[in-house]
């Protein structure tokens, strides 16, 4: 009876250990949010908890049955806030010379940003929100570490968090996790470089990466100063990022060019594309998901594929599930 009892109590004892645990979200609007929604009903049909925190004008954050929804006020309107959107996305595919689409993209960084961090204020400085966080007991934050936003929250509750992300401005990521970028070998973005590249093209990667720092202290420069304030200590947005648990990337090395990665580091690339089946396109090559797969990676190498072939397989792509 002693025997049964004790082994009663060691099942229980690991029954408690696969319960569903307690998670607040802190994400970032825009695509951002669209891709994490489908994590989060994962999620919750596996019996976790999760708590949405996320301001009252938001672009596509919207109440869920997945989770518990948490709002809180910002100074801007919904209209206000569409525009300076709207107007962001417009600016991205204007033509114009490389120095003209810095600027325009500095200016658009700027605009966007200021939204976003008064977003982040509001949400710190919210005394009631913070007080029902700090007494919720969670386990984990899980955030969109493209603004640090989330992590400061993580360092105020002192619980792990876990990043979901693609890529974050600046390479940050890398830094934060002194994850090797060498500029012979990872592309920079905007240079149309491959991960095979010569020596001026390695130049031209390493003149792509110099307005990376403008814009970093664009964005980043006043996350610093109020995790510094709210937390009541010295911090960088670096040193924010370097406490992060496990790091979900949204790339794969089917579609995106292969780079160095930390052993904390999960590619998740395809979560976020639609689950459909794979349409035949006229060619046997690209009539089941393995030839796709393939092409999709081949289509980084020099390869012997003819225009046809390859404009068969970008069609195909488009219909390729990733997982």
């Amino acid at each position: 009876f002693l025997w049964i009892a004790v082994t009663l109590v060691l099942l229980l004892s690991v029954l408690g250990l696969a319960a569903g645990g307690k998670l607040l979200v802190v994400p970032v609007d825009g695509s951002h949010w669209l891709s994490m929604r489908e994590v989060l009903d994962g999620l919750k049909a596996k019996g976790h908890e999760v708590v949405v925190v996320a301001p009252e004008v938001s672009l596509h954050i919207k109440p869920s049955k997945s989770f518990v929804m948490k709002m809180y006020p910002v100074p801007f309107t919904q209209e206000e806030m569409d525009t300076t959107f709207q107007r962001t996305g417009q600016q991205v595919f204007e033509e114009g010379t490389f120095l003209e689409r810095i600027v325009k993209t500095y200016e658009g960084v700027k605009n966007t940003s200021a939204i976003f961090l008064s977003t982040c204020e509001h949400l710190l400085y919210n005394k009631e929100l913070i007080r029902y966080l700090e007494e919720s007991k969670f386990d984990a934050v899980f955030t969109d570490p493209i603004l640090p936003c989330g992590q400061i929250l993580a360092e105020h509750l002192s619980v792990p968090s876990v990043f979901y992300l693609q890529q974050i401005p600046c390479s940050l990521e890398f830094e934060a996790t002194q994850c090797p970028n060498p500029p012979s070998y990872v592309p920079r973005v905007f240079t149309d470089n491959t991960d095979r590249m010569n020596f001026l093209q390695r130049v031209k990667n390493v003149i792509f990466d110099i307005p990376n720092f403008f814009l970093c202290d664009v964005v980043f420069q006043p996350y610093s100063k109020l995790a510094s304030e709210f937390l009541q200590r010295d911090v960088t947005v670096p040193d924010l990022l370097r406490k992060a648990s496990i790091w979900l990337i949204k790339l794969d090395f089917v579609l995106h060019y292969p780079r160095p990665l930390m052993p904390n580091m999960i590619l998740v690339g395809g979560v976020n594309c639609a689950h459909r089946k794979l349409t035949q396109v006229g060619h046997p090559l690209f009539s089941s998901c393995h030839s796709c797969r393939i092409l999709c990676t081949l289509r980084g190498c020099n390869t012997g594929f003819t225009s046809e072939y390859l404009a068969l397989g970008n069609s195909s792509v488009l219909t390729c599930p990733l997982l």
